[in-house]
């Protein structure tokens, strides 16, 4: 029964690593090597080829590209992902407890580390996968107990089972995938595949997680699945080990009536076994050197499988995505053998050599050139001797092989930082370029978000579900990747906003708001405090609100002030210019009465005419009397008009 269950999976994994190896193992290996530097005889440029120089520019491309993902993924530490309150729950806190929980298990069980080796990966060999692992452990924590009948501590340790998720990083050439598929949930099944130690195999047997199965500890050596730089393998202790997940048929699993359908077997043949027990369903099955070590149905509550992948570049309706070593690819190969020539040139034109007569050398002389080397010859030297060189190195080699390395960071998407400060572009033509790269960089991040990360978060959350229920509820949870900038966009992003502070100035209600951005997206350690320092000033003081709205009243008192102060010498000034107009216009009145007294003083008393003149000027004196009392009314009715106005507008502090 369980010889069957191993054929059936081995069949598909064989033609499944079939496929793979045909298509892309030859390629991923060679990625390997010139990430890795390790030269290899299938890498020649040319037959003639003696230099083994490999060009760190795809390493280069490699490592920035990682990091800039990495940075984005972690950029705010172990701050992941975020919990959506999508479905009403009351109470907040909750979700900032399980979030805790979960980073620290995380953090314990070095997730970091494990999703940044996922992250090189991809960009090597375009596909980072990753394998969910679950498991218990049994921790001690520092506790106190009181003794019974006695008034004292018992100081000592508690156990305390855990449930632990982790990850782990998987090489493409340790994964086995459904040809067919593009997806693992879409695939029939996938097998991870790789050698461990066999002690490991007897501890899961004894613990019982594994059969007690008769398996040899010595498995076939597989130059695929191991380390293609290492020339010889330890081959001594080691079980080739082959975890399914995925699809089989359920009569094949251990079951109740296991001895009847061990019985049909013999009977049937292959295709009626399939046409009569061909219900597949979801299982776990692990197969050492051919040998069933374990085979369950999916234990996992959601039936999901414990495999998450994504591709750093999609390639649609592929499950092998495209890598930062496959861009760059050809331009690397170009950069070595443009380099390797240089470097074989070297070797003609920088040693000296030398033309011989050689039937005038001693008989049995052994040549060579050395300091302080007696040369003996039978004749002149001069004459029989001559050193020569190959012409010259072409200096023009190392500028060829700079401007492949500027097309390979063009192809990859990377930035070399030596070469951005070197370069003579003005900053427009420097934005464009960071605005591609960043965009380049922004695909792989959601790529990850959306294929890996959140993936992840999931699945781990379903499995504390399960089996941590008393520590984490079971209810329908959404995650948030909670990824930031990349250090690159970062510093992008912080060059602006603090060119915006700059042209805002000092006094700008916007400064502070542009302030908390640029700390956010720093990484310095007291950027919390700094932000909580800025929000506190950017909240109103109300004692300081109070002074300030005392201030604009009094400021209003006093403009109020100056105005009534000024209307009434305005008043002032108008009654006096009014009341000169006056004395102006009486003024020829008055000069003429003057002129008629004058006049009367000259007449003779007693006669006719002095009677006469003595009544007209009486008249004239009258009119005058008349004209001022008609002016005085005149001002009095203007002083007036002036008073009213003034108490129409009476003068107030508040």
């Amino acid at each position: 029964m369980q010889n069957k269950l191993v054929e059936w999976i081995v069949s598909y994994t064989d033609e499944w690593r079939d496929h793979r190896d045909d298509n892309y193992l030859s390629d991923w290996k060679e990625y390997e090597r010139l990430w890795r530097g390790v030269w290899a005889a299938e890498d020649l440029t040319r037959s003639s080829e003696r230099s083994r120089i490999t060009s760190p520019a795809l390493q280069q491309a490699i490592e920035n590209h990682t990091a800039e993902i990495e940075e984005a993924v972690f950029g705010q530490g172990d701050h992941l992902f975020d919990i959506e309150d999508n479905m009403g729950y009351d109470d907040p806190a909750d979700f900032e407890y399980l979030q805790r929980y979960m980073k620290e298990c995380f953090k314990k069980n070095k997730v970091r580390k494990a999703v940044g080796d996922v992250v090189l990966l991809a960009s090597i060999y375009g596909t980072g996968i990753g394998e969910i692992t679950l498991k218990k452990s049994k921790e001690f924590k520092p506790a106190t107990r009181p003794l019974e009948n006695a008034d004292a501590i018992q100081i000592g340790v508690e156990e305390v089972e855990k449930i632990n998720v982790a990850i782990r990083p998987i090489n493409p050439q340790n994964f086995l995938i459904d040809p067919n598929a593009s997806t693992i949930e879409e695939a029939m099944g996938v097998a991870i595949e790789e050698f461990v130690s066999a002690h490991t195999v007897a501890q899961k047997v004894k613990e019982g997680v594994y059969k007690d199965t008769d398996i040899d500890d010595d498995a076939t050596p597989n130059k695929d699945l191991e380390a293609s730089w290492i020339d010889q393998e330890y081959n001594d202790d080691k079980i080739h080990i082959i975890r399914y997940y995925g699809l089989v048929p359920a009569a094949l699993l251990e079951s109740e009536g296991e001895e009847e359908i061990v019985d049909l077997l013999g009977e049937e043949d292959e295709t009626e076994l399939m046409e009569e027990y061909g219900d597949l369903v979801e299982a776990i099955v692990i197969i050492g050197n051919n040998k069933l070590l374990k085979a369950e149905k999916n234990p996992y509550m959601m039936q999901d499988r414990p495999v998450i992948a994504y591709q750093d570049d999609s390639i649609p309706n592929r499950f092998w995505g495209r890598g930062i070593a496959e861009k760059g690819y050809n331009m690397q190969k170009a950069i070595d053998a443009q380099l390797r020539s240089h470097l074989d040139s070297l070797a003609l034109t920088a040693v000296p050599m030398m033309a011989m007569d050689a039937t005038r050398l001693p008989r049995g002389s052994k040549f060579e050139v050395r300091p302080g080397k007696t040369i003996l010859t039978n004749g002149n030297p001069a004459e029989i001797l001559m050193p020569f060189k190959f012409g010259t190195t072409d200096a023009s080699n190392i500028e060829i092989a700079n401007k492949f390395e500027g097309m390979l960071l063009q192809a990859t998407g990377t930035l070399d930082s030596q070469a951005m400060q070197a370069s003579p572009a003005g900053a427009g033509e420097m934005s464009i370029t960071l605005s591609s790269i960043i965009k380049k960089n922004k695909r792989t991040l959601v790529n990850f978000q959306d294929s890996f990360l959140i993936p992840f978060v999931e699945k781990a959350a379903y499995r504390f579900m399960q089996f941590d229920a008393d520590h984490f509820p079971v209810k329908d949870y959404s995650f948030v990747a909670s990824s930031s900038l990349g250090m690159l966009a970062r510093e992008v992003e912080q060059l602006q906003m603090i060119n915006l502070m700059k042209t805002l100035g000092p006094d700008s209600p916007i400064l502070p708001i542009l302030m908390q951005g640029v700390i956010s997206n720093s990484s310095l350690p007291n950027k919390n405090a700094l932000i909580a320092q800025v929000m506190q000033a950017m909240q109103p003081n109300p004692e300081a609100q109070q002074m300030q709205q005392m201030e604009m009243q009094l400021q209003a008192a006093l403009i109020t002030a100056q105005t009534n102060d000024l209307n009434t010498k305005a008043g002032k000034q108008q009654a006096e210019a009014q009341q000169i107009a006056v004395e102006t216009q009486l003024k020829p009145q008055e000069v003429q009465a003057k002129m008629a007294a004058a006049i009367a003083t000259n007449l003779s008393a007693g006669t006719e005419d002095d009677k006469e003149f003595e009544r007209r000027a009486k008249l004239s004196e009258l009119m005058f009397k008349e004209k001022e009392l008609d002016l005085k009314e005149k001002d009095m009715m203007q002083k007036l008009d002036i008073v009213k106005l003034q108490m129409e507008k009476p003068l107030t502090m508040e």
